[in-house]
């Protein structure tokens, strides 16, 4: 019975982060990175980025992760993303957050952009809540962070790792892991 119950909420959650995209609410979620702290810089100083509003994941031993986004070069929409995660590992539970990943140059971008982008597998060990924060760590690629709910986010970057910076701000839900996990990233430009 519980499996079940934490199998349904995962799923629910998975479902939650596949609600069609509204042009406002990439203009919310780039106002929440701007207002916490260090990301704003990365707005103005990126060559582009890649922002998803919401990541729904969730898993019970084994889990997932999915979220659509859109890609920015200079400022203008140049295509759409779609992250996909799968891990394996101790977890239970389900989550919902933004990210946005920031390209420092024209080499990191157009490796993004090439195809079908992976960050390598991490190990991590994190407990989420609405209003606690969240982390992402990409192995050997970037790594950062961003406390807060979405009106209250601070963040704290380690700056660039081979071209790349990624924050993430948690939207609700609880999840807890130590998972070894990999991220795959479609580019389809416009």
């Amino acid at each position: 019975m519980t499996n079940t119950l934490i199998s349904l909420l995962a799923t629910a959650l998975v479902l939650f982060s596949f609600h069609s995209a509204q042009a406002d609410e990439y203009t919310d979620t780039k106002q929440v990175f701007m207002n916490a702290g260090e990301s704003a810089a990365y707005f103005e100083n990126a060559y582009g980025y890649a922002l998803f509003p919401t990541i729904g994941k969730g898993g019970m031993g084994i889990g997932g992760a999915h979220g659509s986004g859109r890609v920015f070069a200079g400022g203008a929409h140049v295509g759409n993303t779609k992250m996909t995660q799968l891990s394996i590992g101790w977890q239970l539970g389900g989550q919902a957050y933004s990210q946005v990943i920031f390209f420092e140059d024209k080499r990191a971008f157009e490796d993004f952009t090439s195809g079908n982008f992976e960050f390598g597998a991490q190990a991590t060990a994190v407990a989420i809540t609405a209003s606690a924060g969240a982390q992402a760590t990409t192995g050997g690629g970037a790594q950062a962070g961003a406390a807060g709910g979405k009106n209250d986010a601070s963040t704290v970057s380690g700056g660039y790792r081979k071209g790349m910076a990624v924050f993430t701000v948690a939207k609700g839900g609880l999840m807890y892991e130590a998972t070894v996990a990999g991220q795959k990233y479609s580019f389809t430009p416009l």
